[in-house]
């Protein structure tokens, strides 16, 4: 009897051990579904970069895979997806992806999204509906939600690009007191052969608190003006929402007159070749303050060659991969990919003003939350003589030596890579030897797939056959020390 006990105990203790694991893993959530769910692994298709040249890919061409995304379900064999939202309700059990998906045995088929859902009826998740959408391109969607009614009831917004390089966004809004599954409807198309801008206005406190609702968002768009002979002239026409039909309709229209210039060369800026306006663009460009004075503590450096951009403000820069550029009728609409947040997507539409500022509106696509307090939409001017770094030049472009220190053995090579060893842990990447203003500077690239490491720049002192990296900012008005711990170099004959 006594051995009886003991195996009733042990068996008592086991069984609660595994309800413990079950509930504090969450596998028991897969198990309230009737059949097992096939998840089909997609990827957002991104265009490829091809050594230091210019991208401007359409859609069919070579691409390469940059973010891993799932559905929920699979989609048919001749469905290839574009992009992914997902959505998750507080307080109750429900979760919404909207995908953007293509039809690939048409060419020119255009762009869907379609709604998978949870159902509660079968038990598991299916497609609730599919609409098409008036982006075409699928390198350029943007996928993102957003209170634009102020009523707390997110919107889908869809924006892209079609097959006349015209800017398009599509809105899709849950319809009030109808079930989540089957009242999304189309609330706003539009389609224009200039910008698209989301007019975002100031809500009240009560808002934010949740005790009322808060002002509708306008949208704008900018778009040739047929009966000026300035190419740059454009017609401003607002649409607000209309609470009545639940649709966002027309409100008023202005004529905004561009800035005068040159005719000619305005033409070939414009012309759509590809690299022009990249090599427009080229270099470094301030921000213009709202008193129209220059912002020398923001600013934005393109490098068409190296197929980067460069964001800098708040006292801290960001490097962004110049992943495609699309030509639009008044200048350029670009993709760029954070290096070192790879979720972190922004697609910059920017419009020529005179030759020597531009236009910006940035869309931010962030796969995770993150608080981006600079506000990069606005006017930029290039920058003239001498708000730049001076004596700017490139030294020796590589060197072949190997080095002992803090971080272990570092070893330099003359293709222009570096690799350092610290106790068997291999890190490789790629360094730049610069100067300006006479200091000998040297930038480390790590690998793409460097877990957690950043660019870094370094002064080159060179001491008793020693060299010493001191940590180093660029900045507008020059080399700027961070006061870190220098790093010691000590050669290394074999």
């Amino acid at each position: 009897m006594k051995n009886k006990y003991i195996v009733f105990y042990i068996v008592t203790a086991v069984i609660s051990v595994l309800i413990i694991i079950l509930l504090a893993t969450g596998i028991w959530k897969p198990l309230l579904h009737l059949e097992e769910e096939e998840v089909a692994r997609t990827r957002i298709v991104m265009p490829r970069e091809t050594g230091d040249n210019p991208v401007t890919e359409r859609p069919g061409e070579t691409t390469w895979w940059y973010e891993e995304v799932s559905s929920r379900i699979p989609l048919e064999e001749r469905e290839s997806i574009i992009a992914v939202l997902n959505i998750e309700s507080e307080g109750v059990f429900r979760e919404e992806q909207f995908v953007i998906y293509r039809d690939t045995t048409e060419t020119e088929s255009p762009l869907f999204i379609t709604l998978i859902s949870y159902d509660p009826n079968i038990r598991r998740f299916r497609r609730m509906w599919d609409m098409p959408i008036a982006a075409s391109r699928s390198e350029t969607i943007s996928i993102f939600s957003q209170d634009l009614i102020g009523d707390r009831n997110n919107c889908i917004i869809v924006t892209g690009m079609n097959a006349q390089n015209e800017h398009t966004m599509t809105i899709f809004r849950q319809t009030p007191g109808q079930p989540y599954q089957y009242s999304y409807r189309k609330i706003a198309e539009l389609q224009i052969a200039g910008s698209i801008v989301i007019q975002e206005a100031l809500r009240s406190s009560a808002y934010q608190q949740g005790i009322s609702r808060g002002v509708s968002f306008n949208i704008a768009t900018y778009g040739p003006d047929p009966t000026s002979a300035n190419i740059l002239d454009q017609i401003e026409t607002i649409y607000s929402f209309n609470p009545a039909n639940q649709l966002y309709e027309r409100l008023r229209v202005t004529r905004i007159p561009g800035t005068q210039i040159e005719q000619r060369r305005l033409r070939e800026l414009l012309s759509g070749v590809p690299g022009v306006f990249e090599n427009f663009i080229q270099g470094l460009w301030y921000f213009i303050t709202a008193q129209g004075t220059i912002d020398t503590k923001q600013f934005l450096y393109f490098d068409p060659t190296r197929r980067e951009i460069v964001f800098f403000g708040d006292d801290a820069q960001q490097v962004f991969r110049w992943q495609g550029s699309t030509p639009t009728r008044y200048g350029l609409y670009i993709r760029s990919q954070n290096l070192s947040i790879r979720t972190l997507m922004r697609f910059i539409d920017i419009e020529l003003e005179s030759l020597d500022s531009i236009r910006l509106r940035v869309i931010e696509d962030v796969r995770l939350k993150i608080a981006v307090s600079t506000t990069w939409d606005g006017s930029y001017r290039r920058a003239g003589p001498g708000t730049v770094p001076r004596n700017i030049s490139q030294i020796n472009s590589a060197i072949n030596a190997i080095y002992e220190s803090s971080w272990g053995r570092i070893q330099f090579y003359d293709t222009g890579e570096y690799t350092i060893n610290s106790s068997g842990t291999i890190r490789n990447g790629v360094y730049v030897l610069f100067n300006i203003d006479r200091n000998n500077l040297v930038e480390f690239r790590p690998e793409e797939n460097a877990n957690g490491e950043n660019r870094m720049t370094y002064r080159i002192e060179d001491a008793a056959g020693l060299r010493i990296l001191t940590p180093v900012r660029l900045s507008t008005t020059g080399v700027q020390d961070t006061h870190e711990a220098p790093v010691t170099l000590t050669p290394i004959t074999e």
